[in-house]
């Protein structure tokens, strides 16, 4: 089988990932679950010939460099992928992820209404975390497609790599690709805010330097919307304070306290009723207790702070996939893998 014919398989069982590896066959997921095509197992001579031929000669180049490689791959006008190449046992890997053409709105995904009332912001921080392969692009992606279609904005995104591709509507939005137009993260903020923007969206937030420079921005008057690879609310914040030496920590936590508007913490939870996922979302907003929790150092205490002020829009992950169990959304065992606290669920089954 081909490439073009795995994608056009991709594509009919809306599969979320390809997954071209020496020793097994070729392999998508599916509703989070790995399925085997009905392929023989691919030699490495094969996995390289398949992989090489969506190459540039410069990819192909930087790839036997660094023996590692990020890239957006547009195949005609019907896929686009986001793509990472790898070596494992001195085979060619690729890990292919289907981009779709169109944008959905925030509705589409199932966020709360509180995301969309926070991408009307002027200014700010707003943290989009959960684990790999759990919307988050998606979900940044539809908040900035909200804002270019409502808003007169200058919006820079700053992404490795560029997936989905942005029109120019009310807001220009100029995508910046690392390695491509700029050499990472913390040099493309360095610069950022000498281009006039309104709103920032940086793809990760990796280093020391590029959550610096992210609040920094947030603080001076701009928008900045950034991924982190946290489980929880919670946790991401923690995890932006925890990156800088102690000594810098307190005035990081007055930072954030003052910056911060708010954590989205998500997950894609396979369906009970139907094929496909459901999205569970936490939601930590910074109100004033809150702040005052981050800079006292008292973070394991926000989650109360959550769990009683929902009608301001918070709600903890926890509500959330109780919420989803009791609608009869997603299945016991699943509620149950995906909880702090798993009583909440068995009384509701008892």
């Amino acid at each position: 089988m081909q490439l073009n014919e795995l994608f056009e398989l991709v594509a009919k069982k809306k599969a979320s990932d390809l997954l071209i590896s020496a020793g097994a066959p070729p392999m998508v997921r599916v509703d989070g679950r790995l399925y085997r095509t009905r392929n023989e197992e691919l030699t490495p001579e094969q996995t390289k010939k398949m992989i090489y031929e969506v190459l540039t000669a410069n990819q192909k180049k930087e790839f036997e460099t660094n023996k590692e490689l990020d890239l957006s791959l547009a195949v005609g006008r019907k896929h686009r992928f986001r793509v990472n190449i790898y070596l494992q046992k001195g085979a060619v890997t690729g890990a292919f992820r289907p981009i779709p053409e169109v944008i959905p709105a925030l509705d589409e995904l199932g966020v709360p209404q509180i995301v969309s009332d926070l991408a009307g912001a002027k200014q700010g921080l707003i943290l989009v975390t959960g684990p790999t392969g759990h919307g988050k692009t998606t979900t940044q992606a539809s908040m900035i497609d909200l804002i270019n279609n409502t808003r007169e904005c200058h919006i820079i995104t700053i992404e490795e790599p560029i997936e989905f591709v942005h029109r120019h509507k009310k807001s220009i939005v100029d995508q910046r690709e690392v390695g491509e137009d700029t050499k990472g993260f913390y040099e493309a903020l360095r610069c950022v805010l000498r281009q006039d923007p309104d709103v920032i969206l940086v793809g990760e937030m990796r280093d020391l330097e590029t959550i610096q420079t992210a609040l920094r921005a947030a603080e001076t008057g701009h928008l900045v919307l950034a991924t982190l690879h946290t489980n929880d609310a919670i946790q991401s914040v923690d995890r932006v304070i925890d990156v800088f030496p102690a000594g810098q920590q307190q005035q990081i936590r007055f930072m954030l306290s003052m910056t911060l508007l708010a954590v989205v913490s998500q997950r894609l939870i396979p369906r009970a009723d139907s094929d496909g996922r459901i999205l569970a979302a936490e939601i930590l907003l910074n109100n004033t207790a809150v702040a005052n929790l981050i800079r006292e150092g008292k973070t394991h205490q926000v989650y109360s702070i959550m769990e009683t002020n929902t009608k301001e829009g918070m709600i903890t992950m926890d509500r959330c996939i109780k919420d989803l169990y009791m609608q009869g959304l997603i299945s016991y065992e699943d509620a149950i893998s995906q909880v702090r606290n798993a009583k909440a669920i068995m009384d509701v089954k008892s």
